[in-house]
C-alpha cells in the first residue's frame, strides 16, 4: 500500500541528502536508436548526437532497452508505475486516462524527502501527482510558441518547444527547488514527435543532401502476419500534404498524400513563417512542378517523402542533443553532477522508413528499443556497453533501489541496480510485449516476447503466430513458425510467452476494456463520474455487472429499506465482465474514493458470455479487490460467490461459476475481504435454482433482492461497518 511505503520512507529523511542520488531524467518521444550516433546505425555519421552519447561515454548505454507497449502515454504510464499497462490501467491513447492515485515512482521518492518537478511533455491526461513543480504540455503538445499547463493555469510562450522544456528544467534547478534536499527531474521533451518540426536555426542544415534510406523501405510485407498489409502508417500512402510534406495550400495530389494541414506553420508568427518559408518553399515547388508534369515515378515519389521526413525527423532531435548538452553543461559547472544520476530514453522508438514505415506500435525492432545511457558517478563505469536486457517497468524499480527504498511488491518491474553496479551482466532473461489496438494507423492487437536471439508475436484476432530468428534476420523479413527446423524453438517460446502471461497475470478477464460504442454504458459511466464529483465519498459502493444494476430496478424496494441510512454509490453495469469494470475503476469511477465496504459480485458475464477459464475470470476479481486495496486499504470489500445460474447444478455455466468461486475463496482473509455466499438461499436442497427464485435463471425478482440485502446488512454488521 502507498500509504505504508510512504511511511517506512520518512525513515530516510534523517539520511544526509548527500548521500542520495539526485536523478535527472532526460525524455524525448519516439527517439530512434538510428538517430543517436552513439548506437551506430543508418544516421551515426550524417546526425551525430554529441551531447546523448556524452552520457553513454561517462557512463553506460545498453543495447537491449525495450518497452512494454510502444505508444506515448503507455510507455510513460510504465515508467513512473514500473507496472504493465494492463496493471497501470493505461493501456492505449484513445480513451484512457491515467489513475493518478496509484503507486507511482515520484510518489515514493517524494515521499522520502525528493523534491520532485515534471516538465515538458506528460501526455497522460490526467494531472500529474506526486510532482512537488509541474509545467506540462497540453496532450502532445506543440513545437511552435506552445501552450503549457501549471497548477496556476495555462500560458503561451513564444519561442521552440525543444529550448522552452530546457529553459524552465534549468530554472527549476538553478531557482525552483530546496539546495538541501535530493531531487527528481523529469525533462520531457515533445520532439522528435510527429509532425518533425525543427527549429528555425536548423532547417536548412541537409540543404542539396540526399540521406540514406533504409534497405527496407520498400518492404512487400510478404512472409509474415497478414495484419502487416492493413496497417496506416506507410510512407508511401499515409503521408499527409500539410502535416508531414509541409506543403502549403489545397492537397493537388490525393493519390499520393492525405489532407491533414500544417497546424504548426499556422502557429508561427510573420517573422517565424519567413524563415521557414525561405528554406521550404524552393524545394517544395521543385517537386510539385515535377509531380504536375508527371515526371515522377511512385518509387521516386516515395523516396521524395522520405528525405523530406528523415531530415526533419533528424533536425527536430538536433535540438534535443543540445538541450540535452545544456542540462550536462549546468550540472558541471553547479557541482551536482558527482552526486546525480542522468538518464537518457524515450518512450519507444520510430520507425525511421524501415518496412516502408514511419511511426511505432509494432514489436519489430525498430519500436520495441527504446534508448536507456546512465550516468552515475562512481557507479556506473564509465563506457560500459551491456547486452542486459531491461524493460521501461523496471526503470522505476532501479531508480528506487539507487535511491535506498524498497521497491513495492505491486511494481512488476525488476531493479537492474546489480547491472548498474557491475555486480551482474544480465537483468532479464526475456520481456513481454503489449500492444492492445488503437483507432490511429490500424495496426493490430498484438503481444508477445523476446529473447536475447528470438521473438515470437501473437496476433489474437486471426489467431497467427510469428517467430523470428533476430541472429540471422535481425530486420525481420521472414517469420520462421512454420519451418521444421524452428519447431523446438517455437515450442520454448510458446511456453516462454505462456510464463509471462501467468507472472504479469494477464488474461482477458484481467485486461481492462471498455465498451464505449454502446452509448448507454458511456453515457453511464460518465453520469458515474459527475456524480462522485457532486457527493463525494460515500460509506457503501456497490460494483459488478447487471445484477448490481438491479438494484435500481427490481431490487430498489428492498434496497431503500436496507440501505436508506448510508451514502451509497451503485456502480453496477448491466452486461459488465471483469474487464470492464477494471477498466471503469481506472477511468474515474473510483476516483480517490475510500468507502467503508464495497460489496462486490462479478463474473458471471465472463462464464455466460464467453465461457472463460475460471482461473481466467478468478484473476479478474482478484485485480479488482487488488485495485480497492491500493487505493484504499482501510475500506472492507464483500466478495459475493458468483450466483448460481442454470436450472441444474451440473449445468457447464453453473459448474464454471463454481469454480471461479472456489479460486475466489484465495482471496478472502477475514480482514479486509470476506465472502458472502449466497446459494443457500437460493437453491433447492437438490441444488435446483427455481425460476420463483431467478425469473430467467440469472437475474434476480423483488424477493430474491430483499433477501440479498438482508445478507449484505447482517455481513456489514457482522465486520462492523455501520453507517
Amino acid at each position: 500500500m502507498l500509504r505504508t511505503f510512504l511511511i517506512s520512507a520518512l525513515s530516510l529523511l534523517t539520511v544526509a541528502a548527500a548521500e542520495r542520488p539526485n536523478i535527472v531524467f532526460l525524455f524525448s518521444d519516439d527517439h530512434a536508436l538510428a538517430a543517436i550516433s552513439a548506437y551506430g546505425g543508418l544516421y551515426a555519421d550524417v546526425a551525430p548526437t554529441p551531447h546523448i552519447d556524452r552520457i553513454g561515454k561517462e557512463g553506460a548505454l545498453f543495447r537491449r532497452s525495450f518497452c512494454a507497449n510502444s505508444i506515448c502515454g503507455p510507455s510513460r504510464a510504465c515508467i513512473i508505475t514500473g507496472k504493465h499497462s494492463h496493471k497501470n490501467g493505461y493501456l492505449s491513447n484513445d480513451f484512457d486516462t491515467f489513475d493518478g492515485s496509484q503507486i507511482t515512482l515520484p510518489k515514493l521518492l517524494q515521499g522520502a524527502g525528493y523534491q520532485t518537478a515534471i516538465i515538458g511533455k506528460w501526455h497522460l491526461i490526467s494531472e500529474p501527482q506526486g510532482f512537488d513543480h509541474w509545467n506540462i504540455l497540453p496532450g502532445q503538445g506543440n513545437y511552435y510558441n506552445p501552450q503549457f499547463i501549471s497548477a496556476t493555469g495555462v500560458k503561451k510562450y513564444s519561442g521552440y518547444c525543444t529550448d522552452l522544456i530546457t529553459d524552465f528544467s534549468l530554472d527549476w534547478l538553478k531557482n525552483g527547488r530546496d539546495p538541501k534536499k535530493p531531487f527528481l527531474l523529469m525533462c520531457q521533451h515533445k520532439a522528435p514527435h510527429r509532425n518533425w518540426t525543427p527549429a528555425l536555426r536548423h532547417i536548412g542544415a541537409y540543404k542539396g543532401k540526399t540521406l540514406p534510406q533504409p534497405a527496407s523501405l520498400f518492404d512487400n510485407y510478404d512472409n509474415r502476419s497478414t495484419t502487416l498489409k492493413t496497417q496506416r502508417m506507410t510512407i508511401a500512402k499515409d503521408f499527409s500534404w500539410g502535416h508531414d510534406m509541409k506543403f502549403h495550400g489545397k492537397n493537388e495530389f490525393p493519390q499520393h498524400f492525405t489532407h491533414l494541414g500544417n497546424g504548426e506553420y499556422e502557429r508561427m508568427d510573420d517573422e517565424q513563417k519567413k524563415a521557414w518559408d525561405a528554406v521550404y518553399e524552393p524545394e517544395n515547388r521543385e517537386f510539385l512542378a515535377q509531380l504536375r508534369d508527371g515526371k515522377l515515378t511512385d518509387k521516386q515519389i516515395t523516396e521524395w517523402k522520405h528525405q523530406r521526413y528523415i531530415k526533419d525527423y533528424l533536425l527536430s532531435v538536433k535540438a534535443v542533443d543540445e538541450s540535452v548538452g545544456r542540462v550536462l553543461e549546468y550540472l558541471e559547472t553547479s557541482g551536482l553532477a558527482k552526486n546525480t544520476i542522468v538518464i537518457y530514453s524515450s518512450d519507444q522508438g520510430f520507425y525511421l522508413g524501415e518496412h516502408g514505415w514511419y511511426d511505432k506500435r509494432w514489436m519489430f525492432e525498430e519500436s520495441l528499443a527504446m534508448p536507456f545511457l546512465i550516468r552515475w558517478p562512481g557507479t556506473v563505469q564509465p563506457g560500459r556497453k551491456t547486452e542486459a536486457m531491461i524493460q521501461n517497468i523496471d526503470y522505476a524499480p532501479t531508480l528506487l533501489e539507487a535511491a535506498g527504498l524498497t521497491v513495492p511488491a505491486a511494481m512488476q518491474g525488476k531493479s537492474f541496480l546489480p547491472v548498474l553496479q557491475g555486480k551482474k551482466d544480465e537483468a532479464n532473461e526475456a520481456i513481454y510485449y503489449a500492444y492492445y489496438g488503437e483507432n490511429t494507423h490500424s495496426v493490430a492487437q498484438h503481444d508477445g516476447v523476446r529473447t536475447s536471439t528470438h521473438k515470437l508475436m501473437y496476433f489474437p484476432v486471426t489467431k497467427e503466430w510469428q517467430l523470428f530468428d533476430l541472429v540471422k534476420d535481425p530486420q525481420e523479413m521472414k517469420s520462421v513458425h512454420m519451418d521444421p527446423q524452428y519447431a523446438s524453438t517455437l515450442d520454448y517460446m510458446k511456453k516462454e510467452y505462456a510464463k509471462r502471461r501467468t507472472q504479469y497475470e494477464v488474461n482477458d478477464a484481467a485486461v481492462p476494456k471498455d465498451r464505449l460504442k454502446e452509448d448507454w454504458w458511456g453515457k453511464r459511466h460518465r453520469e458515474k463520474i459527475q456524480q462522485i464529483k457532486k457527493a463525494g465519498n460515500p460509506d457503501l459502493v456497490f460494483l459488478g455487472d447487471s445484477i448490481t444494476q438491479g438494484w435500481e430496478a427490481k431490487g430498489k424496494a428492498a434496497f431503500d429499506q436496507t440501505f436508506g441510512d448510508y451514502q451509497t454509490l451503485n456502480l453496477g453495469f448491466s452486461g459488465d465482465r471483469t474487464e470492464q469494470v477494471l477498466w471503469r475503476l481506472f477511468n474515474g469511477e473510483w476516483n480517490g474514493l475510500k468507502p467503508k465496504a464495497v460489496n462486490l459480485l462479478i463474473g458471471t458475464n465472463n462464464t455466460g458470455h464467453v465461457k472463460q477459464a475460471p482461473a481466467e475470470t478468478a484473476m479478474g476479481v482478484k485485480l479488482i479487490i487488488d485495485f480497492i486495496r491500493d487505493r484504499s486499504p482501510d475500506t472492507k470489500i464483500i466478495l459475493n460467490h458468483v450466483f448460481p445460474r442454470s436450472a441444474n447444478k451440473d449445468d457447464e455455466l453453473r459448474k464454471l461459476n463454481d469454480e471461479v468461486n472456489r479460486l475466489c475463496a484465495a482471496y478472502v482473509d477475514q480482514k479486509f475481504v470476506y465472502s458472502l455466499d449466497m446459494s443457500p438461499d437460493f437453491l433447492s436442497a437438490d441444488g435446483t435454482l427455481t425460476k420463483e427464485v431467478m425469473p430467467d435463471l440469472l437475474h434476480l425478482n423483488p424477493a430474491s433482492y430483499e433477501k440479498w440485502a438482508k445478507a449484505i446488512s447482517a455481513k456489514l454488521k457482522e465486520i462492523g461497518v455501520q453507517p
